[in-house]
C-alpha cells in the first residue's frame, strides 16, 4: 500500500484488551481542570512500569459537565478492575483533590463500577456530606478552599490499549517529522490518547530478556 509516496505495510497493529475508565474534571477556570488532568495522567505511559496508561481527552462537542463548569476528560487503562481502582484512588486523591477548585465526575456510562469517591470521602474525617444529583451520588469533602465534590463510583468497561505502528525512515529527522505528523492527526480523533511523551515512544520493547527478573527488553 502506498499513500502520498509513503509505503505502508498492511500488517497487524499491536493492541491489548484492557479495562478502561473515563473521568471528567471540572474547575472554576479551565486551566485548573487541565492542570489537574495533566497531573492525574502523569507517569502513565505504560502498564509495564506505571500501573496504568492514561491521557487527556477533550469533552465531546455536545457534552456538558455535571456542574456546568469548564472541564476536561481523562482516560485510564489498566489490566484489571482492581488495578484500575487502585490507580484512580491514588491519582484522583493526590492530584485532583489537591488541585484548587476542582471536582471529579464519572465520564463513562458503564454497568460495572468501582468505588472512588465513596472511599476518598473519608478524608473529610466525618465532616463530609453526600447529595444526589440527577440520581448520581456525590460526596462533598471539606478542603481549604471550600469543598471537593466527587462522584461515589466510576464506570469501568473493557477497552483497547497499547496500539502502535513502526516508522522506518532514512534518518532521525525524517522519522521524527513523520511521527509528529501522525500524532497531530491522531489528536483530532475522539477517544484516543497517546500516553508516551509527545505521543511517541523510542524504546520499543519485547516481552523477554536474557537477564533474570527483567520482564521486557529492547526490541
Amino acid at each position: 500500500m502506498h499513500r502520498d509516496g509513503v509505503e505502508i505495510e498492511d500488517t497487524f497493529a499491536e493492541a491489548f484488551e484492557m479495562w478502561a475508565a473515563r473521568i471528567v474534571i471540572t474547575a472554576e477556570h479551565r486551566r485548573w481542570a487541565l492542570t489537574a488532568a495533566a497531573a492525574a495522567t502523569g507517569f502513565a505511559t505504560s502498564i509495564i512500569g506505571c500501573g496504568c496508561e492514561a491521557g487527556i481527552n477533550e469533552l465531546a462537542a455536545d457534552e456538558t459537565t455535571l456542574d456546568g463548569r469548564p472541564g476536561v476528560a481523562a482516560l485510564f487503562f489498566a489490566v484489571s478492575r482492581k488495578d484500575m481502582e487502585s490507580q484512580l484512588l491514588r491519582r484522583v486523591g493526590q492530584t485532583v483533590m489537591t488541585a484548587t477548585g476542582t471536582a471529579c465526575y464519572d465520564g463513562l456510562d458503564a454497568d460495572e463500577r468501582i468505588t472512588i469517591g465513596g472511599k476518598l470521602r473519608y478524608f473529610g474525617d466525618g465532616f463530609q456530606g453526600s447529595k444526589l444529583l440527577d440520581g448520581r451520588r456525590l460526596w462533598r469533602v471539606p478542603v481549604m478552599d471550600g469543598e471537593f465534590v466527587i462522584e461515589e463510583s466510576f464506570g469501568v468497561a473493557k477497552g483497547v490499549g497499547g496500539g502502535n505502528f513502526f516508522i522506518m525512515a532514512a534518518d532521525y529527522e525524517a522519522a521524527l517529522g513523520a511521527a509528529e505528523a501522525a500524532v497531530g492527526a491522531m489528536r483530532d480523533v475522539p477517544g484516543v490518547i497517546m500516553p508516551f511523551p509527545g505521543g511517541i515512544v523510542r524504546s520499543g520493547s519485547k516481552v523477554s530478556s536474557r537477564y533474570k527478573g527483567q520482564q521486557v527488553s529492547s526490541n
